[in-house]
């Protein structure tokens, strides 16, 4: 498959892999919610009113590529679970469950849950969301920043001894469009300033004006209402993921991100609309074929594998052992970012095999 659609061909190709992780790591890793904090410190976004912009490729492909697009949903297809937001959890002698997927968000139309989710949500007992530290984003902002070894620089390292003066050219310009200067990060490492320059600016607008993304938002919630709430994951765990890579990796990482260009505001376009339908099976068969080089190099190392090992199904079996004795209690609604619910080892069919019967409601 390859897909270049209006944006792409401006800019150069993608070169690697990693462009896939690039376009989805912000709505997988819910901890970096955390780094916004920090952006919102240091980027001049609050006095500006940035627009959302981005274009939705489905469109792009209907128009031009009809039949690479009936190549995506044919691949789409067959991955299971991937048509629904909302599922249904029942097993024998407990009140029934929910799972419900999330975007780590505040677009007002995220925040919009449909009926059977809101009333979920309303009637349970206890939230299960990933990191319940979100309740508290500035102290666990501060418990971040106070562990140097997961977000700076060993021995003295700048970034400018990882990346080639070309690559550093351009993540400087980034940085500077978002008023963060250069000298504030050149000794955190690569994941952090990829974390600062992938989260698209209108997003930074919406928190710096107190706007809440979903998961804080059905986190508070349930605390003002008297719930349970428990997490299923730490900042540190996830973030690790990011962290515990080589630092070259890092580097191609944060490279590979900046030559993306307005190609992730187009991923990230793209996402939400087809979140918001529901089709979640759609996301990844289409964000591969329009962003990965056909011609890039192979991935010698299989870092790139592990990684997406690590951020995705790693973690779907983490939090589906840690949901089980939650879920045993019944009435429990679980919120988690929605691109873990998908595929033979997406949320939906690891609850599954661990004996719960799980139903779509659409």
């Amino acid at each position: 498959m390859t897909f270049i659609s209006p944006s792409l061909d401006l800019f150069k190709p993608v070169r690697t892999s990693w462009a896939i992780v690039t376009a989805i790591a912000v709505h997988l890793l819910f901890a970096l919610s955390f780094v916004i904090v920090l952006a919102m410190a240091t980027t001049r976004a609050q006095a500006q009113e940035v627009v959302c912009e981005g274009n939705n490729l489905l469109e792009v492909l209907a128009r031009e590529q009809p039949d690479l697009l009936a190549e995506i949903e044919a691949e789409a297809a067959k991955i299971p679970n991937g048509d629904s937001l909302l599922w249904r959890i029942e097993k024998d002698g407990t009140k029934p469950s929910w799972l419900y997927g999330t975007m780590h968000v505040a677009d007002p139309r995220v925040l919009e849950m449909k009926e059977a989710a809101r009333a979920a949500y309303d009637n349970a007992d206890t939230v299960v969301v990933e990191l319940t530290e979100v309740t508290n984003l500035q102290g666990a902002m501060a418990g971040l920043m106070a562990d140097p070894g997961l977000t700076m620089l060993p021995d003295g390292k700048t970034l400018q001894d990882l990346l080639d003066k070309e690559d550093l050219a351009e993540i400087e310009a980034i940085l500077e469009e978002r008023g963060i200067p250069m000298t504030f990060v050149s000794r955190m490492k690569p994941w952090m300033v990829f974390s600062l320059i992938s989260i698209p600016e209108c997003e930074l607008v919406r928190r710096s004006r107190g706007e809440e993304f979903l998961d804080k938002q059905l986190a508070t919630g349930a605390l003002e209402r008297g719930k349970a709430l428990k997490g299923l994951e730490t900042v540190k765990e996830q973030l690790s993921v990011l962290s515990g890579l080589p630092l070259d990796v890092q580097a191609v990482l944060l490279a590979d991100t900046a030559a993306l260009g307005p190609v992730l505001n187009d991923a990230t376009t793209t996402m939400t609309e087809l979140y918001l339908e529901g089709n979640l099976g759609m996301i990844m068969p289409l964000l591969q074929s329009a962003t990965v080089d056909p011609n890039a190099a192979e991935d010698k190392t299989g870092a790139y594998a592990k990684f997406e090992q690590d951020l995705i199904q790693s973690r779907n079996h983490t939090m589906a052992e840690r949901a089980q004795p939650m879920l045993n209690d019944g009435n429990v609604f679980v919120a988690v970012g929605a691109l873990h619910l998908p595929g033979e080892e997406g949320l939906v069919q690891l609850l599954r095999n661990n004996g719960f019967t799980v139903t779509a409601v659409r």
